[in-house]
């Protein structure tokens, strides 16, 4: 019994993580065909435009010009101890393009909307607003989830350009401000250095970890505890879920898309 007792806690345990892996796909795909079936609810689409793109613009903008600049101090140290300093162009250029740049509007995404998106919709299923629509035969999903989901999809990955340029721009400030590079020379080889694909996978990416960030954010809201308790939990799992999700994402696409 006492063998038993932790291989048995480690079963529900796994049995209970599985159960949410269906449940959290079998909303993200009902969220989905949502999307595409009529009513539209344009003003709730324009509100989560506003809230997930535009005022997620100053966070997005500190994070990446403050990365960018970081990363060409960082560049430049290292290679350093190689003779290699003239890299860091090239080298910030693929790192915000290909990876900081994603992930870390990604990240902040998930800080500032995905939580948001958790709290509002609990507070709503807490005090039977959900029941209300529902009472009003106004789908829920319709009504809540497919706007945001769509607003998620659409503007985080004009989030991730921005930053990206943004990142970038930082590293220019950093490298021809402090570490005496030449301006033009550095423009001309963070354009040549940069390919097609490299852009083309960061705004995939972008979309992809807004389309997580928003659906967590729908998902532990619909499904969040009675109470002040229950919108806490939700919130914090919401984050905490989308932010682990974003990086395994993460990992998966920079695999697919740059495997040799």
């Amino acid at each position: 019994m006492v063998l038993t007792a932790p291989l048995a806690a480690l079963g529900r345990a796994t049995l209970a993580f599985l159960a949410t892996i269906g449940q959290v796909t079998i909303f993200a795909l009902s969220a989905l065909t949502h999307i595409f079936r009529p009513p539209f609810y344009a003003r709730e689409f324009a509100n989560a435009l506003l809230n997930i793109g535009w005022l997620s613009l100053p966070v997005v903008g500190l994070t990446a010009i403050f990365t960018g600049g970081a990363l060409a101090l960082q560049i430049y140290d290292g290679g350093s101890r190689f003779s290699a300093e003239a890299v860091v162009p090239q080298i910030v250029a693929i790192g915000m393009v290909r990876e900081l740049g994603p992930v870390l509007v990604g990240l902040m995404v998930a800080a500032r909307v995905t939580s948001s998106i958790a709290a509002e919709i609990a507070t709503m299923k807490v005090t039977e607003q959900i029941d209300a629509l529902t009472t009003l035969s106004t789908h829920p999903m319709k009504y809540l989830t497919a706007p945001r989901l769509l607003a998620a999809l659409i503007v985080v990955p004009v989030l991730v350009g921005i930053g990206d340029i943004i990142g970038i721009y930082g590293g220019f400030l950093v490298s021809t401000q402090q570490l005496g590079f030449n301006p033009a020379t550095y423009v001309r080889n963070t354009v040549d250095f940069l390919q097609q694909s490299d852009i083309i996978s960061s705004l995939i990416k972008g979309a992809v970890f807004g389309g997580i960030a928003a659906t967590m954010g729908c998902y532990y809201g619909m499904n969040s505890g009675r109470g002040a308790q229950g919108v806490g939990r939700a919130t914090k799992a919401s984050v905490q879920a989308a932010a682990v999700l974003i990086l395994a994402a993460n990992f998966l696409l920079t695999s697919l898309f740059f495997s040799t």
